[in-house]
């Protein structure tokens, strides 16, 4: 029998939202916070034209998408890094930070890939509980200890939608040792309207230990096909870049996300109708008189406890897949509105049962 890392025993897979099925035949996937939308024609066309040439090796380097990326957020190239989906990226940098005995710094509950990537790194997570559902960042500054190489600070959280606003992040950042990176973690920064959350490019330009996550999953509507990147001081970047897999985001993928970049205005009217809807559903649900805390993301939360699975459950029979966390609550994404008031009218009929 192959010998395998102790760890594997212990480890737990990441689990994906899923779909369901009604008994009518309906379903609404609202488990995986994707676009409603399919991509836009000039997106279509670029990934039709880069698959004539799937023969070929993709761009190591990405150089058309990067040179793109530090175009649109007006950064040097050298501050860019690649990677397939920010997750994977958020792997690059457990690769990059984690020796033995290394610890890094999350709230809990996040991101749920976060403990999965710290274990298979060899970290040490140091979960900091949620106050009111949003980063306890005193609490997070207060856990950091000399072994400390990395905190995370998830902005909008997953799963809960909420956020961080300037003056108490830039005062977590001050606090902050120079000698550990902290990664804002900004995957659904393109949904955030509220003027008080600060954007992370702007707080990385002066801070060397600070590094901006995002991904073309989630506004830009590239999910299936997996482009993430970091935007970080060139050592950190560079230091990145050496934990990549060779060829990891493929050409088509390199190529939908520069023409994504090419059409963001049309994209983002899109993400103001996913806003607009986001406030109708949380408006309705305030009205059938749950408690959702404001949210900045593409989901809204429900702290359901015990109820959880059951509340899943429930939603399920009317085609509505929602994301469970098991004794906490469910995220439930925003869909098309018809997916959206079906599953209004499953969250009502189990507040009435």
């Amino acid at each position: 029998m192959p010998r395998f890392r102790p760890i594997l025993d212990e480890l737990a897979a990441y689990r994906p939202g899923k779909a369901v099925v009604s008994a009518d035949g309906r379903s609404f996937k609202l488990s995986s916070n994707e676009s409603p939308y399919d991509p836009l024609p000039s997106v279509l066309r670029s990934i039709a034209a880069a698959a004539a040439e799937v023969h070929r090796y993709p761009d190591p380097a990405c150089v058309r998408l990067t040179e793109a990326l530090a175009e649109r957020f007006g950064v040097p190239p050298e501050h860019i890094a690649l990677g397939a989906g920010s997750v994977t990226v958020a792997q690059q940098l457990f690769a990059a930070v984690s020796d033995p005995g290394a610890e890094v710094v999350y709230a809990w509950r996040s991101f749920e890939a976060y403990p999965l990537l710290a274990d298979l790194a060899g970290a040490v997570s140091v979960r900091v509980p949620l106050a009111a559902e949003t980063h306890d960042l005193a609490a997070m500054a207060a856990a950091i200890t000399p072994r400390t190489r990395m905190v995370f600070v998830c902005n909008p959280n997953n799963p809960t939608g909420t956020v961080n606003r300037a003056a108490e992040l830039t005062a977590f950042l001050d606090q902050v040792p120079r000698d550990v990176l902290v990664v804002l973690d900004e995957a659904y920064r393109e949904y955030v309207r509220d003027a008080d959350v600060p954007d992370g490019v702007t707080l990385y330009a002066d801070r060397p230990n600070v590094a901006v996550l995002r991904t073309f999953s989630k506004a830009y509507g590239l999910a299936g096909l997996r482009v993430g990147y970091l935007i970080a001081h060139e050592p950190v970047a560079a230091a990145i870049r050496k934990t990549t897999v060779p060829f990891a985001v493929n050409s088509i993928a390199q190529a939908a996300a520069v023409a994504s970049l090419a059409a963001e205005d049309e994209l983002l009217e899109r993400v103001e109708t996913v806003v607009k809807e986001r406030t109708r559903v949380r408006e309705a649900l305030l009205a059938q008189g749950w408690e959702v805390p404001p949210t900045e993301a593409n989901f809204v939360w429900l702290r359901l406890g015990d109820r959880t699975v059951e509340f899943a459950d429930r939603c399920a029979v009317d085609g509505v897949a929602v994301r469970p966390y098991a004794g906490d609550g469910a995220r439930v994404s925003i869909g098309s509105r018809e997916a959206n008031d079906t599953f209004l009218t499953a969250a009502e009929a189990f507040l009435r049962a």
